[in-house]
């Protein structure tokens, strides 16, 4: 992103949306655009922070000073502000100190419209300062197309993701008519320079429309090939292909061959279609042999005694039959029940499901829900989803727990992101730490899990950890009243969701 300064910021935060913006440096490697700082568009006496002009956007930043700095801002957009719990008291015209800022934001964006009417998306991003560690903005809010945020590289850098998102980039063109409906006095840019920042550099122009030339041909009517009925098409049966057969392997029912000189003398060979060798049809298959059988008792001569044979003999036969097939039958059970067994031993078909309720420092957790799976983003809210349909992760778990603090019911939700590399998950680990970045959405919330009234987890205590290329989000909030970040009880029980099992 270039940057083009034309006058004095006039907020006490300008120092530093100055520095983050540029932080980004030139070129568009990472969004681009141009940014002017200190701008007054014409008709306005008071300049702005900064109006940027982004390939797929325009943003405009507008300072906002609080009294004091803050550990945490409740900013809602059309309510009343709230600093560390203290309600934030102006005039009796505005309704928190963003009032005169919006209004400002809205009366730019309306002259660049009516100036530049193929103005793209158009954001606002409030900044607070002189220091702000989170700010929490109402769901409904983050949805639209302002940002209340404490200026710093990281959180400026999502909202410009997150706020500039048209389909397509803007001109050169455009763009220096933007720069000009904005700033009369700003230095005048080359294409090469636009260029390099995102913009366009040339409109695609419509292809020329030609008039078909009249040809002397034109009098003859066109003619067109007259539908045939189809012929019938011959329908070939052929028998189904079989191996070539050896003639000398064949063996025909029937009378043996006659000696070889009653033979007629071959006479050269003559085809002829009744003597044409057919495959041999197949017979049924017998069916198989088990795999045991039982052994063939040699035939033994008849038992006598005083010359007449022994009674009793088949009967002992019979028996010694009965006692080789009860152990003949008991091998084979033993050795299917193995073979159906042994597939269960693999250590692929071993998995270890999460616990339903374990035990951590003094507090009791159960399980309300718990799952796994490859799909990140639709779980994601707020600019923590944005980031992620950048740089998605490669597999999500989330478990929701149910916890006694100190004799209160507490929520605990989990979520364990893996990605491609270490890196990226760094990366993603020191984005969505800093507050108001958004988050990902509790399970059994999702599913609508929970007895009772669902957790809403404002307020609610964070603790989050990385190994490797995975990190582990935490979030804890009471169940039977408000929550708030900095609650002991809160804390525990978050740092302590970090060691339970999850999914997978």
């Amino acid at each position: 992103m270039r940057l083009v300064r034309l006058a004095q910021q006039p907020s006490r935060v300008a120092d530093d949306i100055r520095a983050a913006l540029a932080s980004l440096g030139r070129g568009n490697t990472v969004v681009g655009g141009v940014a002017l700082i200190g701008v007054s568009p014409p008709g306005f006496a008071q300049p702005v922070d900064a109006v940027v002009l982004l390939p797929r956007g325009v943003l405009i930043v507008v300072g906002v000073d609080l009294p004091d700095p803050a550990m945490r801002l409740h900013a809602p957009l059309t309510g009343q502000w709230k600093a560390d719990g203290w309600p934030l008291v102006g005039t009796e015209d505005t309704v928190n100190p963003a009032t005169e800022a919006l209004a400002t934001s809205e009366k730019i964006a309306r002259h660049l419209r009516d100036t530049e009417p193929s103005t793209t998306t158009i954001g606002t991003i409030v900044a607070v300062g002189p220091y702000v560690e989170q700010v929490d903005q109402p769901p409904a809010d983050l949805a639209g197309a302002v940002r209340v945020l404490h200026p710093t590289p990281t959180a400026m850098l999502a909202a410009t993701v997150s706020l500039a998102s048209a389909s397509q980039p803007s001109t050169v063109v455009q763009a220096r008519a933007m720069l000009a409906a904005l700033a009369e006095n700003a230095p005048a840019l080359s294409d090469e320079v636009l260029a390099a920042e995102g913009f366009a550099p040339v409109l695609l122009a419509e292809p020329e429309r030609t008039e078909p030339v009249d040809s002397p041909l034109h009098i003859i009517p066109p003619t067109v090939p007259a539908e045939h009925p189809p012929a019938k098409a011959k329908i070939v049966r052929t028998p189904p292909r079989t191996p070539p057969v050896a003639v000398a392997n064949v063996r025909r029912p029937g009378p043996p061959p006659p000696p070889p000189q009653a033979r007629p003398p071959q006479q050269g060979p003559q085809r002829h279609q009744s003597q044409q060798v057919q495959p041999p049809r197949q017979q049924p298959q017998a069916p198989a042999k088990p795999a045991f059988q039982l052994p063939k008792l040699p035939k033994l001569p008849p038992l006598m005694k005083d010359g007449k044979p022994v009674r009793w003999l088949p009967f002992a036969a019979v028996g010694l039959l009965l006692v080789l097939l009860v152990s003949a039958v008991l091998v084979a059970s033993n050795q299917d029940g193995s073979e159906a067994a042994a597939p269960e031993q693999g250590p692929s078909q071993t998995t270890t499901a999460a616990p339903t309720g374990q035990n951590v420092d003094g507090m009791g957790f159960s399980q309300v829900a718990a799952e796994g799976g490859t799909q990140c983003t639709p779980h994601a809210f707020g600019d923590t989803k944005t980031v992620l349909e950048t740089t998605p992760c490669s597999r999500l778990r989330r478990a929701s727990f149910e916890v006694s603090v100190d004799g209160r019911r507490a929520a605990v939700t989990l979520a364990a992101l893996d990605f491609p590399n270490a890196e990226q998950a760094e990366t993603f680990k020191q984005f969505v730490d800093f507050p108001g970045n958004g988050g990902i959405t509790d399970l059994a919330v999702e599913t609508q899990r929970w007895t009772g009234r669902p957790p809403t987890f404002s307020g609610a205590a964070y603790a989050s950890t990385g190994a490797q290329s995975s990190v582990l989000i935490a979030q804890a909030c009471w169940l039977d009243g408000p929550s708030t970040s900095d609650d002991p009880g809160l804390g525990r029980a978050a740092k302590a969701g970090l060691t339970m099992q999850l999914p997978g």
